[in-house]
């Protein structure tokens, strides 16, 4: 909403939804696995957006059911992510805008790819959580944005987020980690030369963990073109 220039007209958040700072004061509805729907429907919104989730479409079944618009769309992809901007454009008159920001972003994605280009491919393991590992994987979004940002994703089997043993950790053989893990408790801290599991891998020994904590990365919406600045910035060593 915030890309499109209405955030004026949100009536309510989800407790992840904390861009803008603006938005911080507006009422709660809880998150992707546990939405609030008595909180959504007090709120009497025209249309209620989001991200999918884990309960699948008890809550837009719900919502339909009661007369409430419900947007919903999928954002595994670049592709998808624009589309889904355009949509909500569509959806509150704001189709104008909502080109300017998917223009906006695609140029944001090109200035990174030029910047990677030329560049040694680097094999990346990119890490969302830690206990258990939990890694992006074939056709999620953050697969795509490794090779825009000079990377080779080094796990190339499994679901779009496949939990992984450490032993696989060590055969995948990473040149560079890149922990994203910043929603665990100590996520962020955990990769490291200091940790008895972690030190055996070769790019925690030879100093090449790369720490994330720039959300944007790990979210797949406007910002993401951001996002993959941080990435590509982290993943070579420039500024």
């Amino acid at each position: 909403m915030w890309a499109i220039g209405a955030t004026a007209r949100l009536v309510g958040r989800s407790r992840y939804c904390n861009f803008p700072m603006e938005i911080q004061g507006l009422p709660q509805v809880g998150g992707y696995v546990d939405p609030n729907l008595e909180a959504i429907l007090a709120l009497k919104p025209d249309l209620v957006t989001g991200a999918r989730g884990p309960i699948g479409t008890k809550l837009t079944d719900a919502l339909e059911g009661r007369g409430v618009s419900v947007y919903f769309p999928r954002t595994e992809s670049l592709a998808e992510i624009e589309q889904m901007m355009l949509g909500l454009g569509d959806r509150i008159a704001a189709r104008a805008e909502a080109d300017r920001a998917v223009a906006k972003l695609r140029a944001e994605v090109a200035d990174v790819k030029s910047r990677s280009a030329g560049r040694a491919t680097k094999r990346a393991l990119l890490v969302f959580g830690v206990s258990p590992i939990v890694a992006a994987g074939p056709k999620s979004f953050a697969d795509e944005m490794l090779p825009l940002a000079g990377a080779q994703n080094v796990v190339t089997e499994g679901d779009a987020y496949p939990t992984l043993g450490f032993e696989r950790v060590l055969k995948l053989d990473p040149d560079v980690i890149v922990n994203a893990a910043i929603a665990e408790s100590h996520g962020a801290a955990r990769i490291g030369k200091d940790d008895a599991v972690w030190s055996k891998a070769r790019a925690v020994r030879e100093g090449r963990v790369v720490v994330i904590e720039d959300e944007s990365v790990l979210r797949p919406g406007p910002r993401l073109g951001q996002g993959l600045a941080t990435l590509f910035r982290g993943i070579h060593g420039v500024s």
